[in-house]
């Protein structure tokens, strides 16, 4: 049996309707947040996505445009790090974005990402001299108010 007309006109435009509920339902999951803007390096932009899995952890997606490499700042710095505030006064050091051409182009982008069991309640990154440091210093690079 042939469906045409009406009844497939009707069919159409419910299949196009649900297909829009579900993607603006699963665009929706994501919690989007832009950095400030920086003292330190001005031009530095960038933003975090944030989504759970389905173990329930929390995958954070940073991008990061017109950053200066850690080298070019004063004083001096040799990485940059990603900290998390979970909002229990634990600042966890995420990990690095690396300055080296990998991660770096001649436009000055980097991505990072990382996968915590805890909700963060606000990221920032700091330069630091070495990357394994668990106390961030001063100088706040990027920084997001509080989700």
């Amino acid at each position: 049996m042939k469906t045409s007309g009406p009844k497939l006109l009707s069919i159409t435009m419910f299949l196009t309707i649900i297909s829009f509920v579900l993607i603006f339902t699963l665009a929706s999951c994501a919690t989007k947040a832009k950095f400030l803007d920086s003292s330190i390096v001005p031009a530095a932009q960038g933003h975090i996505k944030m989504k759970t899995d389905r173990n329930k952890n929390y995958v954070i997606k940073i991008e990061i445009f017109n950053l200066a490499l850690p080298e070019k700042l004063n004083p001096p710095k040799k990485v940059y790090v990603v900290w998390m505030d979970d909002g229990n006064n634990n600042l966890k050091n995420m990990g690095q974005v690396k300055s080296s051409s990998a991660f770096l182009s001649k436009a000055l982008k980097a991505s990072f990402q990382n996968i915590s069991s805890f909700r963060p309640i606000k990221i920032f990154i700091t330069s630091e001299y070495e990357a394994n440091v668990q106390v961030p210093s001063q100088d706040v690079i990027l920084s997001t108010n509080n989700f």
